[in-house]
Order: C-alpha cells, then structure tokens, then sequence
C-alpha cells in the first residue's frame, strides 16, 4: 500500500504537467476601459512605441502631490461634491531625474470645457483649463513601475534626440484603477511638444 502511494506521488508532478495546456503566444495589449475619455481625447495606444498624438483643450482639477493616495482621495472627493462625472485617465505631472521622471502633481480630467467652472475649490484644489497640445506618447500595459517608466523615458528621449527637439514638460497617463489588474492597467509617458 505504501509502495502504491509512493509511485502515485512520483508521477504526480508528470500527470499535473501533462494536464496544463501548452502555453500558447501572449495575448497582445489591449486597454481595458472603465471610464469614458474626455471629449475629442485619443484611446491609448498603440503599445509599446512612440508615437505622435494631438490632444484637444481640456478641463481638469489639479492638487498637489506626486500622486500618492491622498492626492487620489483630494480629487475624488472634490469631482464628488460638484457632481463631474469620472474620467479616464488621471493625469501626473512630472519631472525628468536620473531614474526616469518624479511624480510633481495629479489631476482628474472632466469630460469638457463646459463642466465645472475653473478656479480654486478650497486649499487642495485648482481646476484649470489645459490647452491644446501634441505629444509624444509610448504606452504600456502593466504597471507603473521605475523599470517602464525608465524604459518609456529612454524611448521618448531616444526620438526627442532623433527631431532634434526639447520637451515643454512632461507627463503620466494612468487609465486604470484598482479594479483592473496591474498586469492589464494601461499607462501612457508622455512628452509634450514645444508649439
């Protein structure tokens, strides 16, 4: 009886492999979308390269902070109590560093120019009209850690080096909140064009 369950569990780990199925080729990006974009806003993508995108004059609520929680939680609360609808993806200013950027500030964007009104909204809070803008984007899928965001860093100075151009500024599009998981979250670097 022993003998019969000591071979049983030899060829467990055989019969267990045989049972997986064959992993197959990954499955290509794909943004998984859980608030509408502002108006005229593009999609984002395409995954992984650089590319030029122009966006449209927007609305958002900015606060401080380098998007941590509480920068989270100050504009949630102030899109909440003036009744703007959510919006992806939330925007992070940030700054170029030897590591890849520094987070400076965080804003939610509303769905146009005619929500809301501009302004501060008590200490934490000023909704500011952004204009229009190109930039260079390159998305990615996964989370955003210093590792993509070096490596979008590098592609974006790679092709900033290749026009010969310097950037006004730069910024972080996050489009996913928790209920998506990190492994399918979309995040976009990007570097806004001089005009």
């Amino acid at each position: 009886m022993i003998a019969r369950l000591l071979v049983s569990l030899s060829l467990l780990p055989i019969l267990t492999a045989c049972a997986e199925p064959p992993a197959g080729p990954a499955a290509p990006p794909a943004y998984v979308s859980e608030a509408p974009l502002p108006k005229g806003w593009p999609q984002p993508g395409p995954y992984d390269r650089v590319t030029e995108k122009s966006y449209p004059a927007y609305r958002a609520a900015f606060t401080s902070g380098r998007g941590e929680t509480g920068s989270f939680w100050t504009l949630f609360l102030h899109i909440k109590r003036n009744d703007i609808p959510m919006t992806a993806p939330v925007e992070m200013a940030v700054q170029p560093n030897e590591n890849g950027v520094a987070r400076s500030n965080m804003a939610f964007l509303y769905q146009d120019s005619a929500v809301g009104k501009t302004g501060p909204d008590g200490r934490s809070v000023e909704v500011r009209d952004v204009p229009m803008a190109k930039a260079l984007s390159y998305t990615w899928q996964g989370p955003d850690s210093d590792q993509n965001v070096a490596k979008a860093r590098a592609a974006l100075d790679e092709e900033l080096g290749r026009r010969k151009i310097t950037a006004a500024g730069f910024r972080l599009l996050g489009y996913n909140g928790p209920a998506t998981p990190r492994a399918k979250a979309t995040w976009e670097l990007q570097a806004i064009l001089p005009r």
